[in-house]
């Protein structure tokens, strides 16, 4: 990724503030707030107490201070060195009620936050991320900015997994097709923090730290305007920080990319190795997907390690540029109090001073490096977002369907150049139960789904009562289109839920209609919960057989007016299936049901069969009808199966 698309992703990323601009406005005030304050105000009490109190030097008249401590030294003046140490540590009381305590070094204050436990890789450390948050301050104003904060995180994190996942939903089906399913979970669950994080960053890093780098500067040129030295060396610290970063930008990047690429392969491993289990264990492959995984997650952390060993080399080149940059202010300040020039307070002032600066400045310094590994998380989740969705080629709303479907000359030709379908034309009309029925490959569910437009013909048109499904707006068209695919998954519910998710306000006795025409009420009657069971993500505790007929059920509850079933008797015994069917003819009384079937006693019931055979279409009418055509494509096919059935 080159300089100029991290600047082109980190902007589309950061645009996304707009929609938690108040929230987001009202932390970054806050945080300002918290971060100006201490530079401030909180070195010039150390003054004091070393000047006015130990050393017992008058405050009247007292050099060294910024106007903005003018109010309390007025009010200190005339006042005992007792008296003064007791309206110091009043206002020390109560800042640390307020804002928490605070003392010069790493770690040496009050601030407000919540993390998780976190491993050595982008997964666990996301789930930070994603909850987040913290007040560089304590007390009860680090309690108030903490909760602003987390509402925030947690809502845009929220918003923008949700923007993703209904977009990856929206995806048409030769795009999902082609996606690992692992490979997506990674992108919504790990990579979309990434916009929010960069958000802060650049937000409360470059904006903020730059904000209140310049309000500590103007206070501590205020306070010491005839030391142009001190000035100077308080000014170098940023760019220091910041051109020492600079070069190491494009390593971050690489490594931060190699490293989530690492992490969704190993997230697409789990996934594909738990959702073949029983293949896995059927043919013996419990060693091969041990050694696939081990081998996968060991190049996850592999990689991560190459983002720690970048940012750990960034850290030690700032740490030392401070530390030599602390030792001239030292040195410096020695020589300045031993001249007369400045007082010890002065001392003790400045070292607060340089210590607290070494915070924004270092932040400046690495926020360019840290959001090198931001900008790959950043990348994938816009490349998914940038894949178009399904295309809204019409707005007609297709009315309640009457007549049926109608094929005219449809073919269909893939993105790579393969053909699947040609010159197909026939009539479905609802009333009718319609099988689609050819040799394996012959197109049949590539022909059904272009009825949905799931996949959308190249030539030729495929009308609905006389609208053409590219001119009716996707809706409208598969409200009426309910879709029972051969490969039956089901969720992780109930059996009752599972056949209402296409209709959840049916009522039960409707489920249970439904249940019986599919042939499902009987098993699903037997278990101990009934229709309560709880399905595993795997549907264990029922068969392929038993899971089909749900799925059945699923679809006959949706009520749409074409039904499109495919393979539905494959797993039934046959009298399930004599059953089933004869519960079809019922449903196509107001229906157009298609079927598509090998099964010759599914498909010899059919009111209207059609035979296709790669991609083109040769026959088409009843089973007798075809049956009777001497050297009919049909009934070769039929003749085939006949034989194989009594071979066997």
């Amino acid at each position: 990724m080159s300089f100029v698309e991290t600047l082109d992703v980190c902007s589309r990323g950061l645009f996304m503030i707009r929609h938690f601009l108040g929230r987001f406005a009202s932390k970054q005030v806050l945080n300002y707030i918290s971060l100006a304050v201490p530079v401030t105000v909180l070195p010039w009490p150390i003054k004091i107490l070393i000047d006015h109190v130990v050393l017992a030097t008058p405050i009247a008249g007292a050099t060294g201070y910024p106007p903005v401590m003018q109010p309390l030294l007025d009010y200190l003046s005339g006042s005992s060195p007792p008296e003064i140490l007791a309206v110091i540590v009043t206002i020390w009381i109560v800042t640390v009620l307020l804002v928490g305590g605070y003392a010069p070094g790493d770690n040496a204050r009050d601030e407000t936050e919540a993390y998780l436990a976190q491993g050595h890789d982008i997964a666990t450390r996301v789930e930070n991320r994603l909850h987040s948050a913290h007040s560089y301050v304590g007390g009860l104003y680090g309690y108030i900015e903490f909760r602003i904060h987390m509402r925030l995180t947690q809502a845009a994190n929220h918003f923008i997994r949700s923007k993703l996942f209904r977009h990856i939903k929206s995806l048409p089906m030769s795009v999902l097709n082609e996606r690992r399913i692992g490979d997506s979970v990674y992108r919504v669950m790990y990579d979309t923090p990434s916009i929010t994080s960069m958000c802060y960053d650049i937000a409360a890093r470059t904006f903020m730290a730059t904000a209140v780098l310049f309000v500590g500067l103007a206070t501590f040129i205020s306070a010491y305007p005839n030391n142009p030295d001190l000035v100077w060396l308080a000014v170098l610290v940023y760019p220091v920080f910041l051109l020492l970063s600079v070069p190491f930008a494009n390593a971050t990047r690489k490594r931060g990319q190699a490293s989530r690429v690492a992490g969704a392969t190993t997230t697409s491993t789990v996934e594909e190795g738990m959702d073949n289990i029983l293949a896995v264990q059927s043919l013996g492959g419990n060693q091969n997907e041990k050694s696939r995984f081990g081998t996968d997650s060991e190049e996850s952390f592999k990689k991560f390690r190459g983002v720690i060993w970048i940012g750990t080399v960034v850290g030690q080149f700032i740490g030392g540029s401070y530390t030599v940059i602390v030792a001239m202010v030292i040195f410096y300040t020695s020589a300045q109090i031993i001249e007369g020039t400045m007082t010890p307070g002065d001392y003790g002032a400045l070292l607060y001073y340089f210590k607290w600066l070494r915070g924004p400045t270092r932040a400046m310094g690495l926020t360019w490096i840290e959001l090198q590994s931001h900008a790959a998380g950043i990348r994938r989740v816009f490349s998914v977002l940038d894949l178009p969705s399904e295309k809204e080629m019409g707005n007609v709303q297709l009315p309640s369907v009457e007549r049926g479907v109608s094929f005219e000359s449809v073919g269909l030709v893939y993105p790579d150049g393969r053909r699947a379908l040609s010159e197909i034309s026939f009539k479905a009309d609802v009333g009718q139960i319609v099988a689609i029925v050819g040799p394996t490959g012959a197109g049949k569910t590539t022909l059904a789904s272009l009825i949905p437009r799931y996949l959308v013909a190249t030539e030729g048109r495929v009308l609905v009562d006389g609208h053409d499904v590219r001119d009716v707006s996707l809706e409208s068209l598969r409200r009426q289109v309910t879709y029972v695919f051969q490969e039956t998954k089901l969720m992780s519910d109930s059996i009752a839920d599972n056949i209402r998710f296409g209709n959840p306000g049916a009522e039960f006795s409707e489920v249970e209609r439904v249940a019986r025409i599919a042939g499902a009420h009987e098993f699903i009657d037997q278990l101990p919960d009934g229709y309560d069971t709880k399905l595993g993500t795997t549907s264990s505790k029922i068969s392929v057989g038993q899971k089909q007929r749900i799925a059945i059920a699923r679809g006959l509850l949706r009520e749409s007016r074409i039904l499109i079933l495919d393979e539905p008797t494959s797993a039934l015994d046959p009298e399930t299936e004599n059953y089933l069917v004869g519960a079809l003819h019922e449903a196509a009384r107001d229906q157009l049901v298609v079927v598509i079937a090998h099964r010759l006693s599914t498909i010899a019931q059919a009111d209207n069969i059609v035979f296709l055979e790669d991609g083109r279409f040769l026959e088409s009418g009843s089973h007798a009808d075809l049956m009777a055509i001497e050297d009919g494509n049909y009934r070769r096919f039929v003749d085939l199966q006949t034989r194989a059935v009594r071979s066997a």
